[in-house]
């Protein structure tokens, strides 16, 4: 009994492993946010205007999925959120894909290695929307589904196509989002010309 009312001097490793991956997920959440831009970016109203041509549209719907992908996936997702709230099954199923993009696709710290391979980031997106879809689909929400991508989609497109990427091109050439940043500012004024 003479240790009674003694603090332990060490915890149970289970416990401190726990803590330290919660506390290096919480970091890793924290970064991948982080190439989320600023909402104010995004829609800096100053910053809108009717494209002058066709080409200059899709160099700056090019650009500004590029630059703004991130912003661009958490509001197709929000719109299948909210569209789902009347489908309970639904939504435990977009719950669980969302538990696993959260541990597949932006808790990873390394590279996706499947059987030897490196699997690309893009891949890993493609695959684990593909699959959100389809279990979505499999629970008889078809048309909400649908529907809702097919908004996110129009809204993406819409905000790409109308907000100008001049103030973009600093940022997109210093974090090298985009390989033809140079290429694409200069397009916007003449005619693109394609490599």
């Amino acid at each position: 009994m003479t240790n009674y009312g003694t603090i332990p001097s060490s915890s149970s490793p289970g416990t401190s492993t726990k803590l330290e991956y919660i506390s290096r997920a919480k970091e890793r959440v924290k970064a991948g946010l982080g190439t989320r831009r600023p909402w104010k970016v995004m829609f800096n109203f100053r910053s809108f205007n009717f494209p002058g041509n066709i080409s200059e549209a899709g160099t700056r719907a090019r650009t500004n999925i590029a630059y703004f992908t991130m912003n661009y996936a958490l509001v197709v997702l929000i719109i299948l959120f909210l569209s789902l709230l009347w489908h309970p099954i639904s939504l435990i199923v977009f719950i669980v894909m969302a538990i696993a993009w959260v541990f597949l696709y932006f808790l990873r710290d390394e590279p996706l290695v499947v059987i030897g391979r490196t699997i690309d980031d893009r891949v890993v997106l493609l695959v684990l929307g593909v699959l959100t879809i389809v279990f979505l689909l499999l629970t008889h929400v078809t048309l909400n589904v649908l529907l809702s991508l097919l908004i996110g989609v129009i809204l993406i497109l819409i905000h790409g196509v109308m907000r100008k990427t001049d103030d973009l091109l600093l940022d997109e050439e210093t974090t090298g989002l985009l390989s033809t940043a140079p290429a694409a500012g200069a397009s916007v004024g003449a005619g693109s010309t394609s490599s």
